[in-house]
């Protein structure tokens, strides 16, 4: 309960601006900080999101450890209502701080030491504490300022702490990242932060300060601008640091779509690795096996039309195109980012056959989910290259409701081929796809096949991509419409660089030697995959 005895109302005339003007400008530093610590909690959910994945589960923890800290910073900023100015000065110094380089240490943590989960809880924790010490210190501050009774002054700082973050949201998606990008824009919000904390405690309330305190409050924050300051001239070159850390010295191509980072590394295309979000999507040293063995068994039977579901990177369309009576192959791919790089980057074109150049094949930038749902054309052969499963944004995307679209966009005979993840490591998630595509109206017919390249277990950290670092097989699914077809290659189709028919036919009997019990299906309302599943 704040305190309302007369000493706190009376400081008003001690003031150096007038009552109203004062009320007006605590409340303008609410609106300021509200909005910053909106950018660093949504800042926090969407570097979960990158550097951890499993997005509902990160998000959840960040924000329920958030909110458990605000009670607690609450609880503590009982004890500095005496102090109220040079509390708020000095918490405000701290949040901007923590909440301005958050993003840096994040992203050292997962370069460097190769996780940020530890990390990311502690600054939840430590942004939570400090943001609720800061509704308790302004309610004794706008006090000091003005008579209100208590209840009209929750209701203005209330009022100016919503549409402040109203406002943060907003500018977090739309201004933040597209303009500043992650790390910068964190940096600015903490510099704002700061800047807008320390001018109101050393304008308005400088006469509630002692000497020793108003030097310290200004030190503070004066020392924690020109810290984010120094950080914001050197984001380029720690961006460049950390991306060496992650990909190694080769990073060629790194570019911020609006969807991803891309992330081309090698010097040339017998050395190329793909990186999507920091996975590895796909490597030069096996990706050819990875394709073939997805989109050859496919390819057995009626082709003139092929449809691929993710795969901007053209490697599923050069195998699909080395038909000679495919008539047409549509590439359904979220980021045009990857596209172009897929079509005018010389190493990855190299790679992918130039696949753009062929006449046969169209782009379409669209999200796989919504495009199926508005598309009417019916093909013989659909692929979906798209992230594992495991990463949340794109569950829907391996859901019921999902593979009921590719059903209905299948012609008479038509197959559908699925990346599904390893069977062996992680078999609950493996099975659960198959689980999906059968409660999608189709049959699956599962394969394993193994990676066979050297070294690629110890190769790095598997970050949920087609193939990547550690697995040391992959599972598919090749599914149909009445029955399941049998994994196998085309009599009539190209000669594969590294896969027989004899392989795909012993990866069948493998996968059902490892069969787990019936599993129950994803769905868009209940999502069944976690990232390690």
């Amino acid at each position: 309960m704040i305190d309302q005895q007369a000493p706190l109302r009376a400081g008003a005339a001690r003031l150096p601006v007038r009552p109203r003007t004062g009320r007006f400008l605590v409340l303008a530093v609410v609106f300021v900080c509200a909005a910053c610590g909106l950018v660093y909690e949504l800042e926090l959910v969407a570097l979960s999101s990158y550097l951890v994945g499993d997005t509902v589960t990160q998000a959840s923890v960040v924000l329920s450890v958030m909110v458990f800290a605000m009670g607690i910073g609450s609880l503590f900023a009982k004890r500095l209502r005496c102090h109220a100015a040079a509390g708020f000065g000095l918490i405000e110094a701290a949040l901007a701080l923590v909440g301005g380089s958050s993003a840096l240490v994040l992203h050292a943590s997962f370069a460097w030491l190769g996780d940020s989960r530890y990390s990311l809880v502690a600054f939840s924790l430590a942004i939570g504490v400090l943001i609720g010490a800061e509704i308790p210190l302004l309610m004794t501050l706008i006090q000091r300022v003005d008579r209100q009774d208590a209840g009209g002054a929750v209701a203005d700082l209330f009022a100016a702490d919503y549409v402040g973050a109203l406002v943060g949201g907003l500018a977090f998606p739309f201004l933040l990242l597209p303009v500043l990008g992650q790390l910068t824009g964190a940096l600015c919000t903490g510099a704002v932060n700061a800047a807008a904390g320390g001018a109101l405690v050393l304008w308005v309330f400088r006469r509630d300060l002692g000497r020793r305190s108003r030097w310290l409050v200004a030190l503070a924050n004066v020392s924690v601008i020109a810290l984010l300051g120094a950080a914001t001239v050197l984001v380029d070159d720690f961006e460049r640091a950390a991306r060496q850390a992650v990909y190694g010295d080769h990073v060629r191509v790194a570019v911020h779509s609006g969807v991803q980072e891309v992330v081309l590394t090698g010097a040339g295309r017998d050395a190329l690795s793909l990186y999507l979000d920091g996975r590895l999507r796909a490597s030069a040293r096996d990706e050819h096996r990875f394709h073939e063995a997805l989109v050859h068994p496919a390819m057995d039977g009626p082709r003139a039309r092929v449809l691929i579901l993710g795969g901007g990177d053209g490697l599923a369309a050069r195998e699909a195109l080395r038909y000679p009576d495919v008539r047409s192959v549509t590439v359904v791919e979220l980021d045009p980012a990857l596209t172009r790089l897929a079509r005018t980057d010389p190493a990855l074109s190299g790679l992918n056959g130039h696949a753009y150049r062929d006449p046969r094949l169209t782009a379409v930038a669209a999200d796989p989910f919504a495009w199926l749902r508005a598309d009417r054309g019916r093909y013989d052969v659909v692929v979906s290259d798209l992230p594992a499963p495991g990463i949340t944004a794109g569950a829907k995307l391996y859901s019921a409701e999902f593979y009921g679209l590719v059903a209905e966009a299948l012609a008479p005979g038509g197959r559908l081929a699925v990346h599904a993840g390893p069977p062996g490591r992680r078999p609950e998630t493996f099975w659960t796809v198959e689980a999906s595509v059968r409660a999608g109206g189709l049959v699956p017919r599962p394969y394993r096949i193994a990676c066979r390249c050297a070294g690629r277990a110890a190769a790095g950290r598997e970050r949920g991509g087609a193939g990547g670092p550690g697995e040391e097989e992959w599972g598919f699914l090749l599914a149909g419409a009445g029955r399941a077809p049998s994994p196998g290659l085309p009599a009539d189709g190209p000669v594969p660089r590294s896969l027989g028919d004899r392989e795909l036919r012993e990866g069948a009997r493998a996968a059902e030697s490892v069969r787990l019990p019936p599993r129950p299906p994803s769905t868009l309302i209940r999502p069944r995959y976690r990232e390690g599943g």
